[in-house]
């Protein structure tokens, strides 16, 4: 599958909410997404600009996907990625299967996301615990280019940009430091920004 997107800022996520919704925005889900990054001590995967993902949505249920995403190339101003996902069951049981075959966790993201279908793509409003809200729009070119029409927010606001770029783009306007997963809060930094 191909993986074309486009991310950012939202300043105000009540009037994007609002926009979404007098666009006709269906809402898929609401609730918690975490993120670990895997690979190997070496960082293997990273040296060749693979992702190896398992992501866990939680709102009244929990559910599991692993994800592998291949190099990023840049298209036409859009960030395109080949990605392939399979459902799981158990994360805990995948996490405790990844660790045996020798893979380190590289990255954390915990974030509250939202996640809307609108003109053909999928919007998703994420709030981090501390940093700017993001909307990631994905599908093809023209869905995108509907969807971003549709939020209310400058076309020009959206990039290729990756999450440590606005991890960055924060730090540097605010003088305070980001937290893009729960245990950054406590001042626990084990993980690089560069590796979200």
């Amino acid at each position: 599958m191909r993986e074309v997107e486009l991310k950012g800022l939202v300043p105000d996520l009540a009037a994007t909410r609002a926009a979404l919704r007098a666009g006709g925005a269906q809402l898929v889900y609401r609730g918690r997404l975490e993120d670990k990054r895997y690979d190997s001590p070496e960082r293997a995967l990273a040296l060749r600009d693979h992702v190896l993902r398992l992501r866990v949505y939680r709102d009244t249920a929990v559910r599991a996907m692993l994800d592998w995403k291949g190099p990023t190339t840049y298209q036409d101003g859009y960030k395109v990625r080949e990605e392939h996902s399979v459902s799981l069951g158990d994360p805990d049981d995948l996490a405790v299967m990844l660790d045996r075959l020798g893979y380190v966790i590289t990255r954390e993201i915990d974030r509250e996301i939202e996640q809307y279908t609108v003109a053909g793509a999928t919007v998703r409003l994420e709030q981090y615990p501390r940093m700017d809200v993001l909307a990631e729009v994905e599908g093809e070119p023209e869905a995108i280019e509907r969807a971003i029409a549709l939020l209310g927010l400058p076309r020009a606001s959206f990039t290729t940009e990756r999450l440590p770029d606005f991890v960055r783009h924060f730090e540097d306007r605010t003088g305070q430091r980001a937290a893009i997963c729960d245990r950054e809060l406590t001042g626990d930094y084990r993980y690089s920004a560069t590796d979200a």
